[in-house]
């Protein structure tokens, strides 16, 4: 018999269309007195959805035997229903170690992580997750006393790619009074009665307070703040897109954006101080979650820091993150670049991290051009040799030949290192390429991986300048060397 409960979570998946006839639905199970009654609500309705079910869970290897309990639980109730279990397990701990997440981070993207590989392995089109209406007041408030801005107030989505979340209206206690009524049991998490941690607080210590003695209606009032902050989102979401789109640029690994348009996004709103803040603070948080790389957690006042570092920080400045990312003041621009970035070649190899040095033996060339692949830049190089006085085809790249005569071998392609100096054409005295970057406005984070070419150990050509004074073609040259930068 269909109930109030099962009328709600039909009209919820049906509203949002978070499945269609004939998809195969894996409900994430903990073992929890939720996640098993979405399992048991699905089963009952899977007919009338006209979709498949399988079981899905991931043992975060943190509570040791108990968690192995639930593990086990939850596979007899898949034997029980007759539904495929699809089981990981991820030492979450370690994850968190190694990454330097908070242990609550690290099993939330381990968790999303198994939720996506099951869907790019075709085991299930949907993953569907037990979330409800009190989490959704939960979530709200423990940002709200983190600090959070406009955005924060979305809180939980009901439809987040393939993940989807039937249950964000129903009350916590309406589930158990479901399982009660079948005579199913379910497993108690002890962590979830932990008051050292905030969301522990929110739940045992706030939100009764506030139902009690404020508004017995807190829980569906937070929903709905929740449900019309989800539309407002959508729209700055897409201006923010369209703004980055035309304002940011990739540079050296680093996202890079310049520090006036970053503070003055868009035009029409010249004089208008607050409405262009409020367009720049969503710009701000959308390149610190670019930087670490998908939809890692910031609040607001990591937003103020790097308004701060933007409008009255000098260059050279920079802020450390959560989530290993970095921003960075780099003379009129902004980076934002994660700590441990790597590149990867066109092939799409990794290639080793970018502030790891890269050195690459190149040959003189007799004739024609010799070339080198340095996948820490995503480039090649070519040295060409030419007859000199250069062809007419190469009398505008002169300033740019070397005299191969002068060169000697070992030449060495590789990245700038403290230290390096070089004579340049018309200069009374060698000049640290530090000094060099500086003048040439190049940023902190293009600069490690800068190529230079030596010959015997001496800097002969620095990309962006000319030959140094000691290697420069001249009126004496025979053959000239012309060096070639290409992107791959």
């Amino acid at each position: 018999m269909k109930t109030k409960l099962h009328l709600d979570v039909v009209r919820a998946i049906r509203d949002r269309r978070m499945i269609l006839p004939g998809e195969r639905v894996g409900v994430a199970v903990s073992g929890g007195a939720d996640s098993v009654a979405l399992l048991r609500i699905f089963e009952d309705l899977r007919a009338e959805l006209g979709i498949s079910l399988c079981v899905v869970h991931l043992n975060h290897g943190l509570r040791g035997a108990e968690a192995d309990a639930d593990e086990d639980f939850v596979a007899g109730l898949a034997r029980e229903l007759e539904l495929p279990f699809l089981a990981t397990r991820e030492d979450v701990a370690e994850l968190a170690r190694r990454k330097h997440w908070n242990l609550e981070d690290a099993g939330r993207r381990a968790r999303y992580g198994f939720f996506e590989q099951l869907v790019r392995d075709g085991r299930c089109t949907k993953v569907a997750v037990a979330h409800t209406a009190d989490d959704q007041a939960e979530t709200l408030l423990a940002r709200i006393i983190r600090g959070t801005g406009s955005r924060g107030l979305v809180g939980i989505h009901a439809v987040r790619g393939a993940v989807i979340r039937p249950l964000l209206e129903v009350r916590r206690e309406e589930l158990r009074e479901y399982l009660r009524a079948k005579g199913q049991t379910w497993r108690e998490d002890a962590s979830n009665e932990d008051t050292t941690r905030l969301r522990a607080r929110v739940r045992h210590q706030l939100l009764p307070v506030l139902e009690r003695d404020f508004a017995a209606a807190i829980v569906e009032r937070l929903g709905n703040l929740a449900k019309l902050q989800s539309g407002e989102e959508e729209f700055w979401n897409a201006l923010v897109d369209e703004r980055l789109a035309a304002l940011d640029r990739k540079s050296g690994g680093a996202i890079s954006i310049g520090v006036e348009e970053l503070l003055a996004p868009l035009p029409r709103l010249a004089g208008r101080r607050d409405a262009s803040l409020a367009l720049s603070r969503r710009m701000i948080l959308a390149l610190l979650r670019r930087a670490a790389g998908g939809e890692s957690e910031f609040d607001a006042a990591h937003v103020e820091q790097v308004l701060h570092l933007a409008g009255k920080s000098q260059s050279g400045r920079r802020i450390e993150m959560p989530h290993g990312v970095i921003v960075a003041r780099v003379f009129d621009q902004l980076e934002f670049v994660a700590r441990q970035a790597t590149n990867k070649t066109a092939g799409g190899r990794t290639a080793r991290s970018a502030e790891q040095p890269y050195e690459y033996n190149i040959a003189l060339p007799e004739a024609g051009a010799a070339s080198i692949e340095v996948p820490e830049l995503r480039a090649r190089f070519y040295l060409k040799a030419i007859d000199w006085p250069s062809t007419p085809r190469d009398t505008k790249q002169e300033t740019e030949a070397l005299d191969a005569d002068r060169l000697t071998t070992p030449l060495v392609l590789r990245n700038w290192r403290p230290g390096d100096a070089c004579h340049l054409p018309g200069k009374r005295q060698s000049q640290k390429l530090k000094a060099m970057f500086a003048e040439g406005r190049i940023s902190l984070s293009d600069r490690k991986n800068w190529p230079v070419l030596t010959s015997t150990g001496r800097v002969a050509w620095v990309r962006g300048w000319p030959p140094a004074a000691d290697f420069s073609a001249g009126k004496a040259t025979r053959r000239g060397i012309l060096v070639r930068f290409e992107e791959l």
